[in-house]
Order: C-alpha cells, then structure tokens, then sequence
C-alpha cells in the first residue's frame, strides 16, 4: 500500500526512519502538504491553510487569523477554518486523485469494492426506515447517519473480525459492515433491549449513549488486550462534540502511556447537536490534539470511502505491529438531525445541506466504480434489493414488538452471576410473580 500516513512523534517531529511498520515512515513521493497528516511543532514542513486553499467542502479557506479577526469566515467554512486539505483518494465527482502509489483501486479486488458500496446502500436504506419507525410511534428515540456511510464503512471494512468495536449511538453503517442484525440496533431504540442485540457476536461492545464513555471502555479493554498480548486491535468511534469530554482526555491519555492497541476514530461530522466545530475548540484541527498525547494524528476526507479504508488499515497494521494508539480524523457531514428529537433547522441553513450533498460519499463512489466497470445496473439492482430486504426484516421484527423478560439485563453483567447479582433477581422476579397474582 502507498505510504499514505507518518507518524508524528511526541516532540511533533515525522518520524524519518526507513522501513517503519505499516507505512508510518518517510514518504516516497508527495502529496499536497495536507495530505491528512498533523505535524506537530518545530516541523518545518507543516504547512498551515492559505487563505483561497480548497475545504473540503469544495469552498476555499478564509483569512488566516490576524487577517480578517476570530469571527472571519461563515457556515462550514468557519466550522473547517485553519485546516489543511485531508488526504483524498477519490475527487467529489469520483474520479482518483492520483494520491496513492500504485493507483488505488489495483489494492482492492472488485468483490471486495462492490461489497463496500454495498453496506453503504444499505446502510442508507435501513438508516431511512428507522427514522421512519421512530416517527411511527415504533422507536423511541434515533439518531441518523445519513451522510457518514463512508466512514463507517470504510473503518469497518479495514477491521479484522477479531478486533473489538466500541461505538457510540450513530454507528449504523459500522454495526451493518461487521454483520450485526440491524434488528438488534432497532431494539435498543425502541427501549426494548440494553445496548443492542447481537453484538458481542460480532466483538462489538453494546451501543453507548453517554458522549464518549465508550472512548474509556475502549482503552480499557484495549489495555486487557495488551496484557493478554493477543492478536486483537480496539476501535472506538466517537464524534466530534466526544472530543470536549474530559472521559475522551482521560482515555487517550491512559491509552497513550500505556501504549495500547486502540484506534480512536472521530467522525467530524461539523456539528455536536447545535454547537458548529469552529466553537468547539481552539485545536487548527481534531487530529492536531494528538501531538499533545504523543501519539499519531491523522486526518482524510471521511466522505471518500477509499481514502478512509486506506488510512485507517495503515492504522491498524501500525497499532498491530506494537507500535500504540493513533488519533483518526475523518472529515464528514451530519446530513440528519442530531436525532429525530432535534430541529436542526433552528442552527443551519439549507445552502450548507446542499454543499454537503454535492459531496455524497455513495454517489461518488459509484460513479468511480462504473467507471471502472466495477458496477453497472445489474450490481444496482442487486443492492437495492438487498437493502429493501433488510429494511423490511426490521419493520417486520420491530413493529409493536414485545419486551423481553425483565430478568434477562442480570444475564448480561458478569459471566459467572454473583450471589449478589441472584439475590436481586430473585427478588425481582418475586416482586413480578406478586404483580401478575
């Protein structure tokens, strides 16, 4: 694979050394200097944005600060203001970018890109039924991806089964690329279930609510991987607003000194709830705070599925090959709500959804894939077909669906129950034999 990625020391400096595991080492050729990469203080080489530089949104950079003042620039331009240009392997319109040495596409067989697009249309499918049901009374509560497929899917697709997902709550397009049921995410939001059904299976931690505590859960776990020295990496997937936690400080610091196996990605979707990224924090970027933790940064377009694949297996062969956690910023878009509790036309305006849309990550994959006579209607018709499937199995199974037994939340805490834990549901289930007299 192109030495898409460096690594950035604790002193900010890239690392130079020849032959260093999973391409974190000095490039051979070179990208435009925002290629996704943070260097960190005294690096010469770090460019910073020019005022006129593309966004990724396909607007250009505001004036630096000191030209225009703080408040310079408005709507995602702001949200992205001090940023380099990610790493891109596939230009808005689906076209490569040249960025990667050999081309790309050669690194994935075609099964392999079909399946890709595949999750990602499905995904979208059954993303649109759930927020369908929610509004049908069905769910309780819900919280969309739209817009986000690609990188979840791609950060998916570049796990091994036996590496441990930690998600958060919009995760839909991950859960879909490691095999959960997508039945069992429906069941959490319909208040039915702890955490999602049908996860474990999948070495997915249950679905977390509370913004970044699965970040703590994953460098914890991540540590017991290390100590048990097994061939298993840690992803945790959080989103930007995680980043203003202090449980996210705690856990990329612990991971950092004790150098465990964890992938922490963050989906910059530019906006946490109603609070726009440009408030956020004072960091250029998202993945500038890794310097702080002496662990790599790394930033790509999270609408371009290839570049997210191809950065975040880098990643994970480097944390693989002990060499610790890396911070993973993909720049995305929240096309939805915050949840389909939330208006979020109260904070943005339609001209921001319509830049972000011109930059769908299904629609510019596909035209690459056709392009490269990869996909053509007969591959089109077959996954949409799967994902109507999967979106009516989940009405099916979740519409006025019944709750399961009380008792059955004591079965998921330890292995072996405590005399505790069966005292209490004994109690329980005395209390619910009393009421059914």
């Amino acid at each position: 694979m192109a030495e898409i990625s460096q690594r950035v020391g604790g002193n900010g400096a890239r690392s130079t050394e020849p032959g260093t595991v999973a391409h974190w080492g000095q490039r051979r050729g070179t990208l435009h200097d925002a290629d996704g990469l943070i260097a960190g203080p005294g690096d010469p080489s770090a460019g910073g944005p020019r005022p006129g530089d593309p966004c990724i949104d396909g607007g250009t950079q505001g004036p630096e600060v000191g030209a225009g003042g703080l408040g310079a620039g408005t709507g995602s331009n702001a949200a992205l203001r001090g940023v380099d240009q990610p790493l891109r392997v596939l230009s808005p319109d689906g076209s490569p970018t040249g960025a990667s040495d050999p081309p790309y596409p050669a690194l994935l067989g075609p099964e392999q890109h079909r399946q890709m697009l595949t999750d990602m249309i499905l995904t979208r499918r059954v993303d649109a039924e759930l927020v369908d049901l929610q509004r049908q009374g069905q769910l309780a509560l819900y919280a969309s991806c739209l817009g986000q497929e690609a990188a979840q899917v791609g950060v998916a697709a570049a796990m091994r089964a036996q590496d441990w997902l930690f998600p958060q709550y919009r995760e839909l397009g991950m859960l879909v690329a490691r095999g959960v049921d997508p039945v069992g995410v429906a069941m959490m939001w319909r208040g039915a279930y702890h955490g999602g059904r049908g996860l474990l299976e999948r070495h997915t931690s249950p679905i977390c609510i509370v913004v970044g505590a699965n970040a703590l859960h994953a460098a914890g776990f991540a540590l017991g991987v290390r100590l048990d020295a097994a061939d298993e990496v840690v992803v945790a997937s959080i989103g930007d607003g995680a980043l203003s936690e202090g449980d996210v400080h705690e856990a990329l610091n612990m991971a950092a000194v004790y150098e465990v196996p964890c992938l922490f990605v963050v989906q910059n979707n530019q906006w946490a709830i109603s609070v726009p990224g440009r408030v956020q924090t004072k960091s250029a970027t998202l993945a500038h705070k890794a310097v702080a933790y002496g662990i790599p940064g790394i930033r790509c377009d999270g609408n371009d599925v290839l570049a997210t694949y191809s950065v975040a297996s880098d990643a994970l062969r480097w944390i693989r090959a002990g060499g610790g956690p890396v911070l993973l910023e993909l720049l995305t878009y929240r096309r939805g709500a915050h949840t389909t509790a939330d208006d979020p036309t109260r904070y943005r305006g339609d001209a921001e959804l319509e830049r972000w849309a011109a930059l769908d990550p299904i629609d510019r994959y596909r035209r690459h894939l056709v392009a490269e006579g990869i996909w053509g209607e007969e591959e089109e018709r077959r996954a949409a077909s799967v994902a109507d499937e999967a979106a009516a199995h989940v009405r099916a199974e979740v519409c006025d669906a019944a709750d399961p037994s009380a008792t059955g939340l004591f079965d998921l805490v330890f292995t072996r129950p405590t005399k505790e834990l069966e005292r209490q549901r004994a109690q329980l289930e005395r209390e619910l034999a009393r009421r059914r007299s």
